[in-house]
């Protein structure tokens, strides 16, 4: 029982220590992402998401509040995540490989103006960087959320937001809760006049 409490605790310590630096490192460009989103929906652009694993759902999570609604009553904001269509992630899988399971996606569905953000705890998934080159090809904004020092991909985005962690647990809290102050803050920006 003891060790459990220690390894609880050292995990918790981990994790709050973590959430100050996001803070500390973070935070502008946290900022300059949600008036990305915010000027991007409010011209009428759509939200673009993808990620691999854990990335996956986190991707699925962001586009669902953004669709349904977060912490306010509002109207519904346009958001796909690239990981839930199976039909369209095993054809391109079994016809173009894994790695163009998201490009070909942003090649058919992104729009310029629109905003595609990419999740990637090691900032190195081939899949994400391939569609980044294509989004940004087709006049799209990009948005990173990265891990593990940001990888080849932090490179690829207009902003990169590296959790400063090579912890993949920490660095998925990290990412949740990045994407939790974003979707507050853009519902705010686009509705300012609505109680929450």
């Amino acid at each position: 029982m003891q060790g459990e409490l220690g390894a609880i605790q050292t995990q918790l310590a981990e994790q709050r220590n973590l959430l100050q630096r996001i803070e500390e490192d973070l935070s502008d460009r946290i900022a300059e992402s949600v008036v990305m989103l915010v000027n991007a929906f409010s011209a009428g652009n759509r939200l673009l998401i993808m990620g691999n694993g854990g990335s996956a759902a986190d991707a699925q999570h962001f586009a669902a509040e953004m669709v349904g609604r977060f912490m306010m009553e509002r109207r519904a904001l346009p958001a796909i995540a690239l990981t839930t269509d199976t039909s369209a992630l095993t054809a391109i899988g079994n016809d173009y490989g894994f790695d163009r399971v998201f490009s070909r996606q942003v090649e058919a569905l992104a729009l310029p103006g629109d905003v595609v953000i990419g999740i990637s705890t090691s900032g190195n998934s081939a899949n994400i960087a391939l569609a980044f080159k294509i989004a940004r090809a087709q006049g799209c904004r990009t948005i990173g959320l990265l891990g593990k020092g940001g990888g080849s991909i932090a490179e690829l985005v207009d902003i990169p937001l590296v959790v400063p962690s090579s912890v993949t647990p920490r660095i998925q809290e990290g990412h949740i809760t990045i994407i939790h102050i974003m979707c507050d803050l853009v519902e705010k920006g686009l509705f300012p006049d609505t109680v929450v």
